[in-house]
């Protein structure tokens, strides 16, 4: 832990700038070979052995859409890149002969392009349309017969018409003898039904598992689901991906004194995912925004346990639906004394009016990955992030019979 000195206080010409030692990280046990480095955008810099971003540069835009950076060679993490020299050495992987499938539904197609691009593989062909009544047509336009199959379907909004397209998808997989089907669900959706609060509640969570399993899939492939419970649900395996070491590698290209982080969490229920991205985060100390929810997408701030006076704050979610929740944290984090205040989570739900709460100036910036398609409506203060690497070689070892859970050790 003496090596957590290394960490350094950043300029006054850069107080604005969030930023923290990846090698000091790494000397904590926290990103250590299984830790993934975001795509380089051409606003970053780097001098003295560090990459610093300029956040006053805003994404590429392309229709006035935000372009993610597709992933290359150059950009992989050395343990990654050499894992998939190696296989491509020794296993020489072919489209026509290999007996992985990867399709896409057209949920995040560009989130499915990225992951065949770190595989080394083709997305498969298949044809989804919609009839004039809205229903939904799926054939697979090649053969699957005795393949090991991956359907990568985030059930984002429209959650219904995403979850069926994702149904028949399986379905049609089924009925053409794949000899596995896995559903590769980024974000999970219904995933916050998860247990009854009030009288004559659904447990909609699990109504959503079994139909998956209903419809023919042999494991679920899901990320950072909004409770650990919810792999209970299923009657199938269920690998869970845990995205935060693509925001942790994004952190470690900025430079901040250990003594001033503090990582928060929004409610009281992301205690323990806050915690473990606090240990991970050179161990920094946790603060706990308690509020009081009165209605479904409507939350109000109370009292903030621990100490943010002075200090830059990361707020930790699972996901940013209306941004309610955590525009009321930010609010109270400024108002106890806090310095900055940064907001990361793995899923932009950004329902209506998320997108106004978050460019409303409280937060220096809003991290986020890909799991969901990025909003139209792009603001400054937004960094995409893309977990394909980590998608793509899970879904590898996977395949292969391989650990999943060493990629996080």
């Amino acid at each position: 832990m003496a090596s957590m000195a290394a960490l350094t206080l950043p300029s006054s010409s850069s107080s604005s700038s969030l930023a923290l030692s990846l090698s000091s990280l790494c000397a904590v046990g926290s990103l250590d070979h299984g830790a993934f480095v975001p795509n380089v955008s051409p606003s970053r810099t780097c001098y003295n052995g560090r990459v610093r971003c300029d956040l006053s540069e805003s994404l590429k835009h392309v229709n006035g859409k935000p372009v993610l950076p597709v992933v290359t060679e150059r950009t992989l993490p050395k343990f990654l890149e050499s894992a998939r020299m190696d296989r491509r050495v020794d296993r020489r992987v072919d489209r026509s002969s290999t007996r992985l499938k990867l399709f896409s539904g057209s949920a995040n197609r560009l989130l499915s392009q990225e992951i065949a691009c770190y595989m080394g593989l083709e997305l498969g062909k298949i044809n989804i349309k919609r009839f004039a009544d809205g229903e939904i047509y799926v054939q697979l336009q090649e053969s699957v017969r005795g393949c090991d199959v991956f359907l990568v379907q985030p059930t984002c909004p429209p959650a219904n018409e995403n979850l069926m397209e994702l149904l028949i998808m399986i379905d049609a997989c089924r009925r053409a003898s794949a000899k596995n089907i896995t559903a590769v669900i980024p974000y999970f959706g219904y995933a916050r039904a998860d247990r009854k609060t009030q009288g004559r509640e659904s447990i909609a969570a699990k109504l959503v598992a079994n139909i998956i399993t209903e419809a023919g899939a042999n494991r679920v492939l899901a990320c950072d689901l909004h409770s650990g419970q919810s792999m209970g649900y299923f009657d199938i395996p269920v690998d869970h991906i845990n995205c935060h070491p693509v925001i942790l590698d994004y952190l470690a290209s900025k430079r901040v004194c250990s003594s001033d982080l503090v990582v928060v969490s929004p409610d009281v229920g992301g205690v323990a995912r806050a915690r473990a991205f606090a240990k991970k985060l050179s161990d920094a100390p946790l603060a706990i925004v308690d509020k009081r929810r009165h209605g479904h997408n409507v939350a109000e701030v109370m009292n903030l346990i621990g100490d943010v006076k002075g200090k830059v704050a990361v707020m930790v979610d699972d996901m940013i639906d209306t941004a309610g929740t955590i525009t009321k944290g930010a609010e109270l984090l400024h108002q106890e004394g806090a310095r900055e205040v940064y907001a990361c989570c793995t899923h932009a739900v950004f329902s209506p009016p998320a997108i106004e709460r978050l460019s409303s100036g409280c937060f220096q910036e809003v991290i986020v990955t890909n799991t969901i398609p990025a909003p139209q409506s792009h603001f400054p203060q937004l960094t995409v992030l893309s977990v394909a690497n980590l998608m793509g070689e899970t879904i590898w070892r996977v395949h292969d019979d391989c650990s999943v859970s060493s990629i996080f050790q």
